[in-house]
């Protein structure tokens, strides 16, 4: 699996989506440039995909139609690729709703087939605005055991934004904390866990996890504090 980053932001409307925007090559910045493998983003998105907060599947479209949408678009609906869709279906527990209309899936299951609508154009990096904030926190927990286990299953590298400290600290593998307006880098912690088969859940469980939360909530705090003086 690549590496992993995720970004956890303490507080709202400090340009979290705007920043993902820049990335995704969707804004222009007022000045320098974003450069993904040595190409501006905005000359060459394909490597990208964007994965929004909301999953947008089509009522009037099946789950594979939906799915398929962006190799449609891009013209690239070349059996290898129709076959990878499949597969994806397969291995994360979809092929059964394949011909089903998406108000017949459940919450979490519309979250992960939104995620391999993203993934069936193989991009390298994965943008996440907060997926799973429209979800009861049940279905959080494990939903973000799913799109956790996708994510390394496919091994492509994520920027997941987030405004929950422990989610953050369960699927990261380096927690970027961002200020207040106007949004600036407080921060930047290493995670790791020492244990075998990581997943969102079992962190949450581990020793390290504690540290970890103790070590960003004082930063946060820490930050607000300073805000306020």
């Amino acid at each position: 699996m690549t590496a992993k980053f995720l970004f956890c932001f303490r507080y709202s409307n400090i340009g979290k989506t705007t920043l993902l925007s820049l990335i995704s090559g969707l804004l222009s910045p007022e000045s320098g440039c974003i450069l993904l493998y040595g190409q501006n983003v905005k000359d060459d998105t394909c490597h990208i995909g964007y994965m929004l907060q909301k999953d947008h599947l089509f009522e009037w479209r099946t789950i594979f139609c939906n799915l398929k949408l962006g190799l449609e678009i891009q013209k690239k609906e070349t059996p290898e690729n129709l076959n990878h869709i499949d597969q994806m279906l397969t291995k994360y527990g979809l092929w059964k709703f394949r011909d089903s209309r998406p108000s017949q899936l459940s919450g979490g299951m519309r979250q992960r087939a939104a995620l391999i609508r993203t993934l069936a154009l193989d991009p390298d990096l994965l943008l996440l605005d907060e997926p799973f904030c429209a979800l009861d926190y049940q279905t959080r927990l494990s939903v973000s055991d799913d799109i956790y286990s996708i994510i390394k299953g496919e091994g492509k590298t994520a920027i997941l934004v987030t405004h929950d400290l422990s989610e953050a600290i369960s699927m990261a593998d380096r927690v970027i904390v961002f200020s207040e307006r106007p949004g600036r880098i407080l921060r930047e912690v290493p995670i790791k866990f020492e244990m075998e088969n990581r997943t969102p859940i079992a962190a949450r469980n581990a020793p390290e996890f504690k540290t970890y939360f103790n070590l960003l909530w004082k930063e946060l705090n820490h930050h607000d504090t300073l805000a306020l003086s």
